[in-house]
């Protein structure tokens, strides 16, 4: 085989990452049709068929995924080239971080403080999203790192891992006293509020409530516990759930109560990267940082 079309290789490559031809169309900034007659002069070129239609998505054939698995590694390799050359030309290392909404905006910075070397090179690029939406990033190669309330599925997700910096457990709040009803069954006479469905903890929540027997009466879900905080001001009678780690800092910013813990809900905080990321050298200081202290210490 003589000289191959690598542009008609990468369209055929976005296609297998994005799932279908409009998915790749638009991370290209191209037509679908473009897109599908690119596949084809490709499979002109092998003389084969390339994908399949699986119900709305599209996947490769058995040549496709031989061409696939091919073309993943020269493109991940291309993208760790432009990487090493952006970190060894830039006076001021480009660091692409995405931060799952639902974690502690002051955690994350002290998580983040450990990438800044002393002479202050670097340039952070901070992006805030739903866990999925940062991990689509993250394998398209637009971000460099993620910290999130969960890890990465290595089987669904080569190419990404993952490591647990901490955990703490839940507690709920309230502004105004409660001395009526004992805990838990005090969460039936009050709103709450809880972490959003998107997240991992909402999700944890709502099975702990299914366990518990206990009929939420929820007058909110949020995804950042920042704005759940300052919702929770203009309403002193609602029960809240936050990590526990954050006490000093709800109780600094309001006169709250500790309604109870639950021990059983934990939640995570967890670093993840590409493995073309691995020796940069901000993943490394974080990677290789004892954060122990922020959450036994109540993390401020």
């Amino acid at each position: 085989m003589s000289h191959l079309n690598y542009n008609h290789l990468y369209y055929f490559w976005m296609v297998c990452k994005q799932g279908s031809v409009t998915k790749a169309a638009d991370a290209l900034f191209l037509t679908p049709q473009t897109v599908t007659g690119q596949i084809k002069a490709l499979e002109e070129r092998v003389k084969g068929k390339l994908t399949k239609r699986n119900g709305r998505s599209v996947e490769p054939t058995e040549l496709g995924q031989l061409i696939y698995k091919y073309a993943d590694r020269m493109f991940g390799l291309s993208y760790e080239m432009l990487d090493i050359v952006n970190y060894s030309q830039r006076s001021n290392t480009l660091f692409e971080v995405g931060v799952a909404d639902a974690l502690s905006k002051r955690l994350v910075s002290k998580i983040l403080s450990t990438t800044v070397p002393e002479d202050r090179s670097i340039h952070l690029r901070c992006f805030e999203s739903t866990h999925e939406m940062l991990l689509e990033k993250l394998s398209q190669h637009n971000l460099d790192m993620i910290l999130s309330d969960c890890p990465v599925d290595s089987g669904k997700s080569p190419g990404l891992y993952s490591k647990k910096l901490g955990e703490s457990n839940m507690s709920f709040f309230c502004s105004s006293d409660i001395n009526e009803v004992q805990f838990p069954d005090v969460l039936e006479q009050r709103k709450l509020l809880i972490p959003g469905s998107r997240t991992s903890m909402g999700r944890k929540v709502m099975q702990w409530f299914d366990q518990q027997g206990i009929e939420a009466d929820i007058l909110g879900e949020f995804d950042d516990v920042a704005l759940m905080k300052a919702f929770a001001r203009y309403h002193n009678d609602v029960i809240f759930l936050a990590p526990t780690l954050y006490m000093n800092e709800v109780r600094n910013d309001l006169p709250l109560k500790l309604i109870g813990h639950i021990d059983e809900l934990k939640e995570e905080y967890y670093v993840i990267f590409a493995e073309r990321m691995i020796q940069h050298p901000a993943v490394k200081n974080v990677c290789d940082a004892d954060f122990g202290h922020l959450f036994q210490n109540g993390g401020f």
